[in-house]
């Protein structure tokens, strides 16, 4: 009998979705016109991108010219790691598809939408100096340290977001700050030619964490996974706990 194997990472689609709901950078591409940034993103479960964008963009004026067709576009995503590192972006994420205009009578509905599920302040200036469009997807890509991987549309309409994205950041700064000890420890478990580098936290999910080593010769990315997935934050310090094989008693406190 085949024994059941756990998971070592999340796919694809769950990249994709952590890096778009952490990604504060995102420029929008189109034909014969300036790449722009966008004031915000957010991928929908019904399988488009919500978008804002100026309401004197050229973007908005070729949407609405464009008709039921809508107008080719790319979406670019830049995750950036947390803390400050000699290379910042963790990942990039292409999401490639025809941009289509949200009319006026519709926006403030679709903006509470966004709002009931990822609350950003651009959001306030809809129907004022932003406008909101919508990019359905054909394609997306994500490209990392390991490598470009492509991901079926329907697969990213499904998949959500890592429980952690939202405090990732805080998580590893703290880890970084106040327990150089256990990055030291979770350092130990690297090939002996990688202790040799600076190690530091680079990302966080319920399936591991990854180390960054900065050497001389380049960066290296270590992915250390946990034994099963977790949940909550609780299941998430024993689990680095078990890690670096020390049993603190009440997970990763704060120095007094």
């Amino acid at each position: 009998m085949a024994r059941a194997t756990t998971q070592q990472g999340p796919t694809t689609a769950e990249r994709v979705r952590s890096a778009s709901a952490r990604s504060g950078d995102a420029v929008l591409a189109i034909p014969a016109s300036d790449p722009i940034q966008t004031a915000l993103h957010h991928v929908r479960t019904c399988g488009d991108v919500v978008i804002g964008v100026p309401n004197d963009s050229r973007v908005l004026a070729l949407a609405w010219q464009a008709g039921h067709g809508g107008v080719p576009a790319v979406l670019e995503l830049t995750d950036l790691a947390p803390l400050p590192l000699r290379e910042r972006v963790r990942s990039l994420v292409w999401l490639r598809g025809t941009v289509h205009p949200v009319p006026a009578s519709a926006e403030r509905a679709l903006a509470a939408e966004v709002a009931a599920e990822s609350p950003q302040e651009a959001l306030l200036d809809v129907g004022h100096s932003l406008s909101l469009v919508r990019l359905r997807l054909s394609s997306a890509v994500v490209a990392d340290s390991s490598g470009a991987e492509p991901v079926d549309v329907d697969e990213l309409r499904l998949a959500g977001p890592d429980p952690f994205w939202q405090l990732e950041g805080a998580w590893l700064q703290h880890l970084a700050d106040d327990h150089p000890d256990v990055v030291d420890l979770l350092a130990r478990r690297l090939p002996p030619l990688l202790r040799r580098g600076r190690v530091r936290p680079l990302a966080i999910d319920r399936y591991g964490i990854t180390l960054r080593v900065e050497l001389a010769d380049g960066d290296r990315d270590v992915r250390l996974s946990f034994n099963e997935p977790v949940s909550d934050f609780p299941a998430l310090t024993k689990a680095v706990r078990v890690l670096v094989g020390c049993p603190f008693l009440n997970g990763l406190r704060s120095r007094s």
